[in-house]
């Protein structure tokens, strides 16, 4: 799958969020930035990404992720 593909999959379950997607396409890199995160442990933030790439991980389009999820503010202190 193309990033842009991926992009536009995470945008229509993450709606107010910013997000980059790099990688080859089977192997995916994705930083995530939005409130949507605020209050979530790691691994509930992981389920909210993986469950709108399901499919696409089920199909094997989507081999891997490594992903990275920050709430507004805590973005704000990591840059």
């Amino acid at each position: 799958m193309q990033s842009e593909q991926i992009k536009e999959l995470l945008q229509q379950q993450l709606a107010d969020c910013d997000i980059e997607v790099g990688g080859d396409g089977r192997h995916v890199d994705i930083a995530i930035v939005g409130d949507v995160f605020e209050g979530l442990n790691a691994v509930k933030r992981q389920q909210l990404v993986y469950a709108a790439l399901n499919e696409q991980i089920a199909d094997g389009s989507v081999h891997a992720v490594n992903m990275k999820t920050y709430t507004r503010a805590e973005w704000q202190q990591h840059n």
